[in-house]
């Protein structure tokens, strides 16, 4: 679960330290020119959390979170600019009581952009966060982001790069980015980029009868050398992703995603990849409203496209009830068919107006398999139980 990973203390993207600093500096420099001018909002989210589990070495995990934001804009004739600048702040602490202990923790840039707006067009310059498509759990297009149903912060790491989105008269939108210095994988990816050469891409998002549609497209450069134990080192591999995703609200929400990659140089199985999912949510009229949502999911990794070799399957569902005015029970179940484990969730959330209690439980595998953990640790496998308090301020 994000909310709990403090282990890992390597920047998000490819840049070197340096240059790193000097666009952190520069867009700093623009952002309090901003605030000095126009008006600023400055918010942020404190959590901390204790956890026990049968997963890892460490059975006891405790920890603290920081997330200060930073929000200035100014507002011209029919147009605006604004930032947003923001820090993860984070420690933790694990241990096997009077035997074992280690720390953990790091300071660095969680979003770091800068906007321009009208009432149809935004351009977006830094390090943002990059998510789209209609899947909630098991999701073909997590293609930037490496966002967890599970967690309750929604917490997933940024992108360096420079996005443009148009909105239409007719609610059609148009989506361009290119993205620099981003290295590590992220999503269903298993080979890293090259952070030397920039990604392109782009979607296409229009209204269909009682929902939208949309198709997605981008192009990057792959760099195997890290794995090369596995197989002949390339620096340059080309890649190319189309995507698709729709949505109807219907009486029931539906919605199918699907994600086709392949590399330009011959990885074994890990040249091409077709993921596919559905799913279908529905409000039960029973109580307060208990809400249910289903997605099934198939991938292939293959040496040839469409090979359909050992394709595997998974399936999500989730289930919420609201008790009362403050108090929500949910329970978010994967099945790995291929492997034949259940992944189970439980949690109970106190919901105040700036502080929010959740207590959750869940019940997995020793070793993770699922996609939507690839941030995660052995933190996360196995049984345990993990107590979170949040400050929204």
């Amino acid at each position: 679960m994000n909310s709990v990973q403090c282990h890992a203390t390597e920047p998000a993207s490819g840049f070197s330290s340096a240059k790193r600093f000097r666009i952190s500096l520069l867009l700093i420099t623009v952002t309090l020119s901003l605030a000095a001018q126009g008006t600023f909002r400055f918010s942020g989210q404190l959590s901390s959390w204790a956890a026990g589990t049968t997963g890892g070495e460490l059975p006891l995990w405790g920890g603290a979170r920081y997330i200060p934001q930073f929000n200035p804009g100014y507002d011209m004739d029919g147009s605006k600019l604004d930032a947003e600048l923001s820090a993860n702040i984070y420690g933790s602490l694990g241990f096997r009581p009077f035997d074992t202990s280690t720390t953990a923790g790091d300071m660095k840039p969680y979003r770091l952009w800068m906007r321009y707006s009208t009432n149809q067009l935004e351009v977006r310059v830094g390090l943002q966060k990059l998510s789209f498509g209609s899947g909630m759990m098991l999701r073909p297009l997590m293609w930037f982001d490496r966002l967890d149903a599970r967690d309750p912060l929604k917490l997933t790491e940024g992108v360096w790069g420079i996005m443009t989105r148009y909105f239409f008269l007719n609610n059609t939108n148009i989506w361009f980015w290119a993205l620099y210095g981003n290295h590590e994988p992220r999503g269903w990816e298993a080979v890293p980029g090259n952070k030397k050469i920039p990604e392109l891409g782009g979607r296409v998002q229009f209204p269909v009868p009682s929902g939208e549609f949309a198709v997605t497209y981008n192009h990057r450069i792959a760099d195997s050398r890290d794995m090369a134990g596995m197989f002949t080192p390339y620096d340059k591999i080309p890649e190319d992703k189309v995507g698709f995703d729709a949505k109807w609200d219907l009486k029931t929400g539906l919605w199918i995603e699907g994600s086709f990659t392949h590399k330009g140089r011959d990885l074994g199985v890990l040249t091409n990849q077709l993921v596919l999912s559905a799913g279908v949510d529905y409000t039960f009229g029973v109580g307060n409203g208990l809400y249910a949502a289903f997605e099934q999911l198939v991938i292939s990794q293959d040496a040839e496209p469409f090979a359909f070799t050992d394709p595997g399957a998974f399936s999500g569902l989730s289930v919420s009830y609201p008790v009362g005015l403050f108090d929500k029970f949910s329970m978010i179940i994967y099945c790995n068919w291929s492997e034949g484990n259940l992944y189970n969730f439980l949690q109970w959330q106190k919901q105040f107006n700036k502080t929010a209690l959740y207590l959750m439980a869940y019940w997995n595998p020793e070793s993770l398999a699922l996609p939507a953990q690839t941030e995660a640790s052995g933190i996360f496998a196995g049984r345990g139980i993990q107590f979170m308090f949040v400050y929204n301020h």
